[in-house]
């Protein structure tokens, strides 16, 4: 079992009892940052204490959430998707895991959506990362008519996603962004394209906008990708 495939099911049972990100870390005293990366699975030990903890604020037992856990491996041993988006933020990620996990997903391109793809973070600038994903027979594609302007960030980073989407979807009306668009919903029509940026908490990210935009014209599925990390070293 991952630690993506317990997140998944902490997410799942938040989600069932009506609690958002930052209820269930008033409940359990953790911090809405650590509750967020334990769903996404972007820490590598979440720790017995923090489980616990969430375990008491969800009302479950650790055996009954570690048994869902279990359940969503199995559900991801074969890719499910054969169209669709995938959506990834690479923080917190490591290459080869990163290109793994698309692998797994059953990714065949990746749109990066980022304004300049350039990364201080080994292997996700443009070149290196085209080479990686070519490598495992992956495309790319950089749509920077897609990216986010940097005047429209501070929103999205100060708690005030709403106003940061109202923006940049002003700035989806270029006619460059609407190319960009229907090039992407094209590309999730025909098979499982992963929608990539930098940001882990896709709520906190201008890709929501964009996925939310091609999902309406398309209709297709979407997905999270999950972090592959062995609980059991």
């Amino acid at each position: 079992m991952g630690f993506t495939e317990l997140g998944q099911a902490v997410r799942a049972r938040r989600r069932t009892a009506g609690m958002t990100r930052a209820d269930l870390a008033n409940r359990s005293g953790l911090s809405a940052n650590t509750v967020m990366k334990v769903e996404q699975g972007q820490t590598r030990d979440p720790g017995v204490f923090k489980v616990a903890a969430l375990c008491r604020a969800l009302s479950v037992s650790i055996d009954d959430l570690v048994t869902e856990a279990e359940r969503n491996e199995l559900a991801w041993e074969e890719p499910t998707m054969v169209n669709g988006i995938v959506s990834v933020g690479y923080e917190g990620r490591q290459i080869d895991d990163f290109v793994a996990g698309l692998q797994r997903a059953g990714v065949r391109t990746v749109a990066d959506v980022r304004l300049n793809a350039i990364s201080r973070k080994p292997g996700f600038s443009k070149t290196r990362l085209r080479d990686a994903l070519a490598a495992v027979g992956i495309g790319y594609v950089h749509m920077r008519s897609l990216g986010n302007s940097k005047n429209n960030r501070q929103p999205f980073w100060d708690g005030h996603p709403e106003e940061g989407r109202r923006v940049f979807r002003e700035a989806l009306q270029s006619t460059g962004a609407q190319a960009s668009l229907g090039e992407l919903s094209q590309l999730a029509r025909d098979h499982v394209v992963a929608v990539l940026c930098f940001e882990a908490d896709v709520e906190r990210c201008h890709r929501k906008v964009i996925i939310d935009q091609v999902v309406k014209d398309t209709a297709t599925p979407v997905a999270d990708l999950p972090a592959y990390e062995s609980l059991r070293g």
